[in-house]
């Protein structure tokens, strides 16, 4: 799975945590800070292999 479909799905599923949140439900919070830091990790990949990309041109 490329990076860029990982974000999307991740993105996602914050989208359904924090709605459930938003109503109510504090584990949903727990959740959506979870997939906040995978988005985190996702998005420092694509900047470094973006950046690596741009070095070896």
């Amino acid at each position: 799975m490329s990076n860029i479909q990982a974000l999307e799905d991740e993105i996602d599923v914050l989208k359904d945590e924090y709605a459930k949140f938003e109503r109510g439900n504090k584990s949903a919070g727990t959740r959506a800070r979870k997939v906040l830091q995978n988005i985190k990790r996702i998005c420092q990949e694509l900047r470094v292999g973006i950046q690596d990309s741009k070095k070896s041109d």
